[in-house]
């Protein structure tokens, strides 16, 4: 059994009153607050800059939704109140790095934030852990707990979400990533720029299905059970949702999980 490791979550706020600067801002997001099962992939990615040493900081209660599903179902007006109350709250701290382990946060903060005066350096955290990997900061001993010490090793696949890959052709970090863990990466046959939506994207999330013959993340999830992998690796809230919800139609909970990046890692270290 792993032991439990304690972890802290200073405050912008906090640091602040101390005359403290973080090097990042870890911009948490509506999932990782609040989504029972997203708050362990925050848990993960916190134990692992706690672990190295990242002196970060979370807004806290300061944060709002960055508005993007607002925007997406249409609703401007909602849009643009929720992110100005951000950047103002932003600049109000001076902030200048963000990571985020949300694409459409990432999307939204370091895309369409610039145009009503929020400018920040916007990092996913895919590329912000593979980023400390090769600086030598975070350190894997012999890929961790997937090689398993002989052959063959534990196969992983990545499902890409829409709003890293496509949106923002971030392909490479989160497959390097997961060459670090010593698995074997196995690629679904639709993959990078010829990807499939997991379904949730667009604002699809929160409204009914349309009529059709097969609901998209169950389309999906049958790419990711061909490939014969048994962990499928995501970096979206959402996708973690869409996926998750495949995996129980097919009824195969028991033998396939699907994992955040910032699990899978720091699991290995």
């Amino acid at each position: 059994m792993k032991e439990t490791i304690e972890y802290k979550v200073p405050t912008m706020a906090e640091m602040a009153a101390n005359g403290q600067e973080p090097e990042v801002l870890f911009w948490v997001g509506c999932a990782g607050s609040f989504d029972d099962r997203y708050k362990k992939v925050t848990i993960s990615f916190v134990k692992i800059l706690n672990k190295i040493g990242v002196k970060f900081a979370v807004l806290g209660t300061e944060e709002a939704c960055t508005g993007d599903p607002a925007r997406r179902a249409g609703n401007e007006f909602t849009f643009q109140m929720l992110a100005q109350q951000n950047i103002q709250v932003l600049n109000g701290y001076s902030v200048k790095k963000i990571v985020t382990a949300c694409p459409h946060c990432f999307n939204t903060l370091k895309n369409e934030y610039p145009e009503l005066g929020g400018n920040y350096e916007v990092i996913h955290h895919s590329t912000y852990l593979q980023q400390l990997i090769n600086e030598g900061r975070i350190k894997i001993e012999g890929g961790g707990s997937f090689k398993d010490g002989m052959p063959p090793r534990q196969k992983i696949t990545y499902h890409d979400s829409c709003y890293l890959g496509r949106a923002n052709d971030i392909y490479e970090a989160p497959r390097q990533l997961l060459e670090n863990l010593d698995a074997e990466l196995v690629e679904m046959k639709r993959c990078k720029t010829n990807g499939l939506c997991c379904g949730a994207g667009g604002g699809q999330m929160f409204k009914d299905a349309e009529k059709g013959t097969k609901e998209v993340n169950i389309e999906r999830i049958e790419d990711a059970l061909a490939t014969g992998a048994k962990t499928i690796a995501v970096a979206c809230p959402f996708c973690m949702v869409m996926m998750s919800d495949g995996i129980k139609n097919k009824e195969r909970e028991h033998d396939v999980k699907v994992y955040d990046l910032a699990e899978l890692l720091e699991q290995a270290m």
